[in-house]
């Protein structure tokens, strides 16, 4: 096991991100948490915190294909899988792919696009393959998903479907920066108006397909002992039976949650996990997997609260 080979590619993609990116520092080792186990991201933050130019950072430091779909309320299903169009010169029908058909894709506001054209992603999302006219097409095995959502706008949105919120390993609030942060963004990044281009910055491609197998290889022999993994199902377990949550996660977010920790164990350079891994990733691997209670939603108790008092009251296996 080289954990030494997955953490130099944590760190070059790190270094890469941070060409553009000030602070979101635990946005960035979730979301390389989630490449090394395979998983999908949300980042919910309100506008203008840099989420898109996250992911763009994020998948400029890797020599993959990225694609990338502006979600809006008239797109359709074929908008993203692609069609079948007929080819007069050949007779025939020819598919033509959509966007879906790259390794890393952003899904950029994906709330702003009606449920049929999200639950297009559905398949995607949990088999990494595509079915077009009966016909399935595979979309390999470093195929990605990271979405962008605003959470205070509802006019012309469409909440995502507790089904496809479960296809997310993680769902990342992306805050406001602090004061320092603040300061430097405006210092690295306010010379103009638009969006900045991520290729005025020269980030390098730091990761090749074969490196992030390697690295994704590595992580899946972390050691996750038997203590760990009962601590991993009674956090699981414990969001069925919490007074505040109507609905807790199922056993999905069990399998999830130890891929990530091991994942989480490999980029703190550890060959096994450790009960602190699993609290790190516990609340944002599950708080779009649960469903708070009516009274809980007027009482003002929030998805994380409730996971915290969860985690606070769950025995810590020594």
């Amino acid at each position: 096991m080289d954990l030494q080979f997955t953490a130099d590619v944590v760190n070059a993609v790190k270094s890469e991100v941070r060409k553009v990116i000030v602070g979101q520092d635990d946005s960035i080792e979730l979301m390389l948490t989630s490449l090394l186990c395979g998983g999908h991201i949300l980042l919910e933050g309100v506008p203008g915190t840099g989420k898109t130019l996250l992911v763009q950072s994020f998948a400029s430091s890797m020599n993959l294909q990225f694609g990338r779909i502006q979600f809006t309320p008239d797109m359709m299903p074929g908008d993203v899988l692609g069609t079948n169009l007929f080819d007069f010169r050949t007779n025939s029908f020819v598919l033509t792919k959509g966007p879906v058909f790259t390794q890393i894709l952003l899904a950029d506001e994906i709330n702003r696009t009606p449920p049929k054209t999200q639950a297009a992603l559905l398949q995607a999302m949990n088999e990494r393959q595509v079915s077009i006219d009966r016909q399935t097409y595979d979309l390999g095995e470093e195929f990605m998903v990271a979405a962008t959502e605003n959470p205070i706008e509802q006019q012309g949105t469409y909440p995502l479907p507790e089904a496809q919120l479960d296809r997310f390993l993680f769902k990342i609030s992306v805050d406001y920066p602090t004061l320092e942060e603040e300061l430097e963004i405006v210092r690295l990044h306010g010379y103009r108006s638009a969006m900045p281009k991520i290729s005025e910055y020269g980030l390098v491609p730091v990761i090749e397909a074969a490196h992030l197998s390697a690295a994704r290889y590595c992580t899946a022999r972390i050691r996750l002992t038997d203590p760990l993994i009962g601590y991993i199902v009674d956090i699981v377990r414990a969001s069925r039976r919490h007074q505040s949550i109507q609905t807790g996660a199922s056993p999905r977010a069990a399998n999830m949650m130890a891929a990530a920790a091991r994942a989480y164990a490999a980029i703190s350079g550890r060959e096994f996990v450790i009960p602190d891994d699993v609290k790190r990733i516990a609340v944002p691997l599950m708080r779009h997997r649960i469903v708070m209670t009516a009274e809980a939603d007027i009482e003002g108790v929030t998805s994380d609260q409730a996971l915290r008092d969860i985690i606070d009251q769950t025995p810590v296996p020594r």
